[in-house]
C-alpha cells in the first residue's frame, strides 16, 4: 500500500495561478508522453509517486494523450485507483479537449457538444467527478469564441471542473475570451503555452506580459525542447532517443553542429551555477516570477528529480542573462 513522504511539502515551491485562490508548484508533471499504451505501467506509477512525494500536486494531461487516445488518462485513472486517489484532495488534475480525438464533426474544435462530452468521456477514464482544470486546447477558427466560452462555463457550473484554462491562445485571443469570461464571472485562470530557451512566442506576441499585468496564471510546456536543452545529445544521437524512436516533434535535421555549439555552451554555464542543462533551462523559465508554473515530461523517476533540483536555483544574474542570449545569437566566444 503507497503512502506518501510526509515531508512532500517540505522543498517545493506553490505559485499564486493568476488572482485566483489556487497555488500551483513551481514544478509539474505533464503525462503528454510516457504514459501511454505502449510504456509500463510500473513505471508510470513509480514517475507519480515520485512526483507527490516531492511536492508536484499538479498532474497535466489531455483526452488525446497517448497512444493510442485516450491511454494517459486510463493509466493515471488506475493511478487514482491504486495510489494517489485517497490523496485526491491534495491534487490539482487538468485535462483538456481541442484536438482529433474520435471520428466524425463532433470529435474536434471547440463546440459545446465536443467539449462537454469530452470531458465526461475523461472523468470517466480517470474514475473522477470533477477536474480542477478543464482547458480548452487549441483556438477553433470556425466555431464563435462566444460557444467556447459558453460551454467552459457551463462545466464549471455544473461542477464537473473548478476552473477554466486556455491552451495555445495568443496575447489577442487570450484577451478576447477573458473578456467573455469576466462577464460570466467564469473562474478563468490559466493560459498553457510552449515555452523554452529556444522558443520564445509568448515573449514576442506579448502574452507573456499581458497575462502577468492582467491576473492570468501561465503555464509552459516543452521547457526542454524535447530533449535538446539536456545533455542528451551533446554526444551525438542516441538509437533510443526520441529522435530515433518518434521524430514527430523533434527532427534530426535540427541536431546541427551550430546548434550543438550553442547547446555545449549553455551546458557549460550550467556547470558553473551548479546544476545540469536542464535545471538550468528549467530555472530560466522562472526567473522573473511571470510563470506560474513549469510542465515536466519524465521517463523515469530520476528525471523527475534531477529537474525538481532546480528550485534551488531560479536567480540569473544579469550576466548569466545576457550571457545565455548572446549564445543562443549565435555569437562568438569571448
Amino acid at each position: 500500500m503507497y503512502i506518501a513522504d510526509e515531508k512532500r511539502y517540505d522543498t517545493m515551491v506553490y505559485n499564486r495561478c493568476g488572482n485566483s485562490g489556487l497555488l500551483l508548484p513551481a514544478v509539474s508533471l505533464g503525462l503528454w508522453h510516457n504514459f501511454g499504451s505502449n510504456g509500463n505501467f510500473d513505471n508510470m506509477e513509480a514517475v507519480c509517486r515520485t512526483a507527490f512525494d516531492n511536492g508536484i500536486t499538479h498532474f497535466d494531461l489531455a483526452n488525446n494523450y497517448g497512444p493510442v487516445y485516450g491511454a494517459a488518462e486510463e493509466n493515471f485513472g488506475r493511478i487514482l485507483k491504486k495510489d494517489l486517489g485517497v490523496y485526491r484532495d491534495e491534487l490539482v488534475i487538468s485535462t483538456k479537449a481541442g484536438y482529433d480525438m474520435w471520428p466524425g464533426p463532433y470529435g474536434n474544435w471547440g463546440s459545446k457538444k465536443y467539449l462537454v462530452a469530452s470531458l465526461d468521456q475523461s472523468l470517466r477514464r480517470m474514475g473522477l467527478d470533477y477536474v480542477d482544470i478543464f482547458y480548452h486546447h487549441r483556438p477553433d477558427p470556425e466555431t464563435p469564441l462566444e460557444e467556447t466560452a459558453c460551454a467552459l462555463d457551463g462545466i464549471v457550473r455544473s461542477g464537473k471542473a473548478l476552473y477554466v484554462g486556455i491552451s495555445n491562445y495568443n496575447k489577442e485571443r487570450t484577451a478576447a475570451i477573458a473578456a467573455l469570461f469576466t462577464k460570466m464571472r467564469t473562474p478563468f485562470i490559466i493560459n498553457q503555452r510552449k515555452y523554452s530557451m529556444l522558443v520564445r512566442d509568448i515573449e514576442e506576441d506579448g502574452l507573456k506580459d499581458y497575462a502577468a499585468s492582467n491576473g492570468i496564471g501561465v503555464i509552459t510546456f516543452s521547457p526542454l525542447a524535447q530533449g535538446l536543452l539536456t545533455d542528451r545529445y551533446l554526444h551525438g544521437i542516441p538509437e533510443d532517443s526520441r529522435i530515433r524512436t518518434d521524430g514527430r516533434f523533434l527532427k534530426e535535421s535540427v541536431v546541427t553542429a551550430e546548434m550543438m555549439e550553442k547547446i555545449s555552451r549553455l551546458n557549460e554555464l550550467a556547470a558553473k551555477r551548479g546544476q545540469t542543462l536542464a535545471q538550468m533551462a528549467l530555472a530560466w523559465i522562472l526567473r522573473d516570477g511571470d510563470i506560474t508554473s513549469v510542465l515536466i515530461g519524465a521517463s523515469r523517476p530520476s528525471q523527475v528529480l534531477d529537474n525538481i533540483g532546480m528550485i534551488k536555483n531560479t536567480a540569473f544574474s544579469a550576466e548569466e542573462r545576457e550571457k545565455i542570449d548572446e549564445i543562443l545569437a549565435g555569437n562568438g566566444r569571448n
